[in-house]
């Protein structure tokens, strides 16, 4: 899993999501969204990418100390 910032992430997009790899956009060492490659059309690829996608939000809560709801603020959601 890679950390960018948000101005690296939108100079840099096209080969940071090349890379495959998962990443974590950050705005002042803050998450703010995520990049989560599916790489095969299919029903498995979707569930292994939801599952790959949980275990980054685990992480984040695990590394900052939110939770679930301060995660969702911190994102911008209600």
């Amino acid at each position: 899993m890679r950390h960018v910032g948000v101005r690296e992430f939108k100079n840099q997009a096209t080969a940071l999501m090349a890379s495959g790899e998962t990443i974590v956009v950050e705005r002042h060492g803050k998450p703010i969204g995520f990049f989560v490659p599916l790489t095969a059309k299919d029903r498995q690829a979707g569930r292994e990418a939801l599952g790959e996608l949980g275990r980054v939000v685990e992480d984040i809560l695990a590394k900052t100390g939110l939770t679930e709801d301060e995660l969702v603020r911190e994102l911008g959601g209600d």
